[in-house]
């Protein structure tokens, strides 16, 4: 039910989760992935270390929408005032400066864009996590059964993932944000987890380590963009 009790544990996760994501738009978003394409004698050290930090800090945003789904969201006016300001004050106050500064032309007509962060962006996540507040009352009524959500995984992962279905190629849409949701809605109604004690949290970590090595690996054959996807089934273990 929403309203689980909050545990330091998980709540350090999250904040873990969002140092992942700023790692991020650090490493990748800024300088770009090596994309070696099987190509391993142009493999440098520093590209896979590249590649290493990047499948580390995949989980982010994947892990962000567990914990949420875990303890479940309490969609309030407030929350949604406060979640619009947030996201209003950074996008218009970072135009604001780049155009001050010289560094982007100034724009009444993207200025005034600036203040509409759910419709004129460029950022997926903001409307994404819009659709998932929108849609957590009906998502926190909802007892999924075990083969449905299994169900509903595996046609992200077969029509998203693997043949690139439009409704959610990568991950970057409200449809992944409320597969990530609704697992951990499941782990937080059906799953004992403090029951596994140390066993069940030294398998986890070494499904994690595993999950990050083999996405290293892909990451040196296929395209970073497929590889790194949220919804590629190697992302998703590492994540849950």
């Amino acid at each position: 039910m929403v309203g689980t009790e909050r545990k330091s544990n998980i709540e350090l996760l999250r904040i873990v989760s969002m140092l992942a994501i700023v790692m991020l738009h650090i490493g990748a978003a800024s300088v770009g992935l090596p994309e070696p394409k099987g190509n391993l004698q142009a493999v440098t050290g520093r590209d896979v270390w590249v590649l290493t930090v990047e499948a580390l800090s995949i989980i982010g945003v994947n892990c962000f929408a567990l914990i949420s789904g875990y303890f479940g969201i309490k969609a309030r006016w407030s929350s949604f005032v406060r979640l619009t300001l947030l996201c209003v004050v950074y996008a218009v106050g970072i135009y604001t400066l780049l155009a001050v500064s010289g560094l982007v032309p100034w724009s009444w007509g993207e200025w005034i864009e600036s203040w509409m962060v759910y419709s004129h962006t460029d950022l997926w996540y903001v409307p994404a996590y819009l659709g998932l507040f929108l849609l957590s009352p009906f998502l926190n009524s909802m007892d999924f059964n075990k083969w449905i959500l299994a169900g509903f995984i595996a046609f992200n992962v077969w029509c998203g993932w693997l043949w690139h279905g439009s409704f959610n190629p990568t991950g970057y849409t409200v449809v992944q944000l409320v597969m990530m949701y609704l697992i951990g809605r499941y782990i937080s109604n059906h799953v004992n987890v403090e029951a596994g004690g140390h066993r069940l949290r030294y398998a986890s970590l070494a499904a994690y380590l595993v999950c990050t090595a083999l996405i290293v690996v892909m990451a040196l054959f296929a395209d970073s963009l497929f590889t790194y996807a949220y919804n590629s089934p190697l992302v998703l273990v590492s994540s849950v």
